[in-house]
């Protein structure tokens, strides 16, 4: 190898790994994510890390509404990182997966970051306003082999706002409603019987569902070869069932779907 050779070599893997950004804690939504809440293994490799997408967002619901989401504390903070966090011991107690025990914010932004994350989780993406180049780059992301979990996403007015995020992703973009026998629901756990994941906040107010969001479905957006990219839960709240498995106030029946479906979507995107 001639030393130009080698030296470009070395510059494009050192470019390379600084791209892939460290772990890092943002304000959460719906209370503090303080190092005090770490796993005593948070920084421990592991073969799998579960990723969140980090997004802008016209409005929102919470204590920064639609304000700087680089700090956190808006909507894609849903739900994290008490929901990432269970999930992840979930992953461990019931698969032989090695997960880490904590989730990986991912900046669309951040050069090349995404592409170290197979898997991403998007929650509330009924508000996400993405630019130009934050569309294109999921976009290559799916086309590479990425994976988007689209989840607590409930009623018209919100599945207006993900649709125009992800027509501005994935231009002509069909979504699919799954059948029975979709490999989704068999990837681990052959689900059979599939209902409305609970909104925890909504059942104050006596129902399980924001807005008009009383049914639920369960779509999905595949690439030209018939894989799942896009998995969209509209109208259930797969976060909260992770989050408040613990929680007696929170009926055990939704986390015990959630938590299902949610490692059916994860070993799907692993092996398909």
């Amino acid at each position: 190898m001639t030393p130009f050779r080698l030296a470009a070599t070395v510059a494009a893997a050192a470019a390379l790994l600084e791209a892939q950004r460290a772990f890092r804690v943002f304000e959460a939504m719906e209370g503090a994510a303080s190092e005090a809440d770490l796993p005593r293994d948070y920084n421990a490799k592991a073969e799998l890390v579960l990723g969140r997408l980090m997004y802008p967002s016209r409005g929102g619901f919470g204590r920064r509404g639609g304000g700087d989401w680089l700090h956190g504390g808006t909507n894609w903070t849903v739900d994290y990182p008490r929901g990432d966090r269970t999930f992840a011991a979930a992953i461990r107690r019931l698969t032989l997966i090695d997960v880490r025990s904590v989730e990986q914010p991912v900046n669309p932004d951040d050069g090349g970051d995404i592409y170290y994350w197979p898997y991403l989780h998007v929650g509330m993406p009924g508000s996400w306003s993405l630019s130009d180049a934050q569309a294109a780059k999921i976009r290559d992301y799916l086309q590479r082999g990425g994976f988007l979990l689209c989840d607590s996403l409930f009623g018209s007015d919100e599945w207006k706002g993900f649709e125009e995020g992800l027509l501005a992703i994935l231009p002509g973009a069909h979504v699919e409603d799954l059948s029975d026998g979709d490999a989704l629901f068999h990837t681990l756990y052959d689900i059979k019987e599939r209902y409305q994941v609970a909104n925890f906040r909504s059942m104050a107010r006596g129902r399980t569902y924001r807005a008009d969001g009383s049914v639920p479905y369960w779509r999905a957006v595949r690439d030209g070869k018939g894989r799942v990219v896009v998995a969209i839960t509209f109208n259930s709240d797969l976060g909260d069932s992770w989050q408040l498995a613990d929680n007696p106030q929170y009926p055990e029946k939704y986390s015990a779907l959630g938590i299902r479906l949610g490692l059916n979507y994860l070993i799907y995107s692993m092996t398909h």
